[in-house]
């Protein structure tokens, strides 16, 4: 490992690009974590609109339009920020924080492991730095559009770079050998590297009406590399609002449907009771 090139009170972990470029960074704190990275004069790191959390006072940051990051124009209209945050350090040596959104981990991934490509969840981009393109995995030709690992990884991070992902609670990385299957919560899934293959199955209707998790599963088959999260963003807000509903709600979060479904299945058995006393 090399040594540090700045004066910190932490020893960081150095990362050593294929274009022999080192970038120092550390992982900080527990749950919530966030990323620390350090910047000689002229490096730049492009982040996600609102995750910064601070910076030295010699780097310069700026909302710039990215033409393939997610939909463009499309995002836009449906209320996301189709603009990126790009942090440029001017002067002498500084440093960027980047805090995760929610409670997570965050994710070094060195792409040139992965071939260049990794596919991962619209949420889970945090930061990037060097060789590293943002892009939408959905083909908008409505003809090119196949059922699979598009549906839940919606970005693909392209180049030879760092990039730092986000997953909530604990994140385990699976290795899958060529042939090898396994079979996932699809929300669970922070990342796949594009070599995997991706089957989505959706739980049954009656399931779906009653309530319960694991609506849609993925089988995974291998080769390839895939990032699991044990708490998706989705799933931790669901809690929230069932603790802030009311008590009915909160007990019951499908109190609702079933009354819906009780008054429903009433009214047939009388119009069925009174056709047959018609007959």
């Amino acid at each position: 490992m090399a040594a540090p090139f700045f004066s910190t009170p932490f020893q960081p972990f150095v990362y050593q690009s294929q274009q022999s470029t080192a970038t120092a960074f550390q992982i900080l704190g527990g749950d919530s974590q966030i990323v620390q990275i350090m910047l000689r004069p002229g490096e730049k790191i492009t982040a996600r609109p609102g995750s910064v959390c601070y910076m030295s006072g010699s780097v310069k940051m700026e909302n710039v339009y990215v033409g393939e990051n997610d939909g463009g124009l499309w995002q836009w209209l449906f209320g996301r920020s189709v603009s990126s945050v790009v942090l440029l350090n001017q002067e002498s040596d500084g440093y960027v924080a980047i805090a995760a959104p929610s409670p997570s981990r965050v994710l070094p991934i060195d792409l040139s492991n992965f071939d260049g490509e990794i596919l991962c969840q619209p949420d889970a981009y945090l930061c990037s730095v060097n060789d590293v393109t943002v892009s939408s995995s959905i083909d908008p030709r409505a003809r090119n559009i196949e059922i699979g690992a598009e549906v839940i990884l919606k970005q693909k991070l392209k180049g030879q770079g760092l990039a730092f992902l986000v997953g909530g609670g604990s994140v385990v990385q699976k290795i899958l050998q060529v042939g090898e299957t396994l079979v996932v919560d699809a929300p669970s899934i922070v990342a796949a590297t594009s070599t995997i293959s991706f089957q989505l199955k959706n739980s049954s209707p009656m399931r779906r009406a009653f309530g319960g998790d694991n609506n849609l599963m993925a089988t995974l088959t291998g080769p390839g590399v895939v990032f699991i999260q044990s708490l998706p963003f989705h799933r931790l807000s669901q809690r929230i609002a069932r603790s802030v509903a009311s008590p009915s709600l909160r007990d019951n979060p499908k109190f609702v449907i079933q009354i819906a479904i009780f008054f429903f299945l009433a009214y047939v058995m009388i119009v069925s009771s009174i056709i047959l006393t018609d007959v």
